[in-house]
């Protein structure tokens, strides 16, 4: 019987990103955590303007999750933004992981088999919980701080660019490159971390 390889890696996809959540929701810090955690919970529950150069979308959304908070709770919920962004980061990663092996076994064939689809689907489920678990990461993932969104755009913008080489050829495939500038601009509001795709996008165009 055919796997319907697209079905599959959405809801593989998905499952990832609900294992992330769960771990992530279960661990995440009650309240203030070291370093600049504190300044930005409470700035984000303000609405106000953290050290330079600023976090203002990172602000604006921690203020929304705040809305939903009793005042003893402000902290949890800012913590949890953190929390599902970096399940989002583990989604587009086994996404990207996904595209990348697709296109390195389509090199000496036509199209994928059986076995080929599960050998993708293994690895990129192992690549993206273990990533999941490792140290640095898990540790912003769990406290009120702007490098787990820094990260989701960060995997969104190169699982974009990846679909734009995997259609680059089609109608209207450049509106993934219009996705990812716009992108681009949103994470400025958050960290500036996410600019050093530029040189991995550019090579990914050239190389197309």
């Amino acid at each position: 019987m055919k796997m319907n390889y697209n079905f599959i890696n959405k809801i593989n996809g998905w499952a990832i990103f609900a294992i992330a959540t769960i771990v992530y929701i279960l661990t995440i810090e009650d309240t203030v955590s070291l370093w600049d955690c504190g300044e930005y919970i409470t700035a984000a529950y303000k609405l106000e303007v953290g050290h330079p150069p600023g976090a203002p979308l990172y602000m604006i959304l921690g203020r929304v999750f705040s809305f939903f908070a009793a005042p003893e709770n402000i902290a949890y919920y800012i913590n949890a933004l953190s929390a599902l962004s970096s399940s989002f980061t583990i989604l587009f990663m086994f996404w990207s992981i996904t595209l990348l092996l697709k296109k390195l076994i389509l090199q000496g064939k036509k199209e994928l088999e059986q076995h080929d689809q599960i050998g993708i689907f293994v690895s990129a489920s192992i690549g993206a919980l273990a990533y999941t678990f490792t140290d640095s990461f898990w540790f912003s993932a769990v406290e009120g701080e702007v490098y787990a969104m820094s990260s989701m755009f960060t995997a969104v913008v190169f699982w974009a660019m990846l679909k734009w080489e995997e259609v680059s050829e089609e109608r209207h495939s450049d509106r993934w490159l219009i996705l990812i500038a716009y992108l681009m601009g949103l994470s400025i509001g958050v960290h500036l971390l996410n600019l050093l795709c530029i040189p991995a996008l550019a090579f990914i165009y050239y190389f197309r």
